[in-house]
């Protein structure tokens, strides 16, 4: 289950908090804690960041960053996934990526864990979504759905050998069947 702490807090005082295990998240003036990801939501989310950068990070397309914090606006949230295009990321001064990204993602999925609120989970896709965020994802396994936002689009619910959209340039062709097909693993 998610907690949340109500504090008078602002987003600068927020983010001089020493970090939760799992993360903490700040929205709408309120402390909200993650669930701990369980088995079927990490592998999902290494398998997926794993194909995205195979694909978008060789040629300085795109990058997919698991569990990264992104403030931006009055929210600091840390999607499951954040994937950022290479022109977006911002490099500190010796080339790396820097600790704090004040920015929203371009793509940002979040994998649905059974304590999880999935209108909030929304919510922070929503939010993304009217501050830049081209695509988002809302993986619900228990249901082997993906819903897919985009800006001024309703939104769409996919399954089976629906091919959801993913960013422009990233040359990644998954159905969702695909994708919950990482989740069987056999024994040899």
């Amino acid at each position: 289950m998610t907690s949340t702490i109500t504090q008078s807090l602002t987003i600068e005082e927020f983010l001089k908090l020493p970090e939760t295990k799992p993360a903490s998240e700040y929205i709408n003036g309120d402390i909200v804690q993650k669930p701990m990801p369980k088995g079927k939501h990490s592998r999902l989310q290494l398998r997926l960041c794993n194909s995205i950068n195979l694909i978008a990070e060789p040629p300085q397309i795109a990058c997919a960053f698991p569990e990264l914090r992104c403030s931006f606006g009055i929210r600091s949230i840390v999607p499951d996934i954040a994937v950022f295009f290479w022109s977006r990321i911002p490099f500190d001064a010796d080339g790396e990526v820097p600790n704090d990204f004040l920015l929203s993602p371009d793509w940002a999925i979040e994998i649905l864990s059974p304590e999880q609120s999935s209108n909030r989970v929304i919510g922070n896709l929503l939010y993304c979504l009217e501050n830049g965020c081209q695509l988002g994802w809302l993986i619900d396994p228990a249901d082997r759905s993906i819903l897919v936002f985009r800006p001024e689009l309703p939104p769409l619910l996919l399954r089976g050998s629906d091919r959801p959209p993913v960013l422009e340039s990233i040359d990644l062709e998954l159905t969702v069947d695909g994708i919950f097909e990482w989740l069987k693993m056999t024994r040899n």
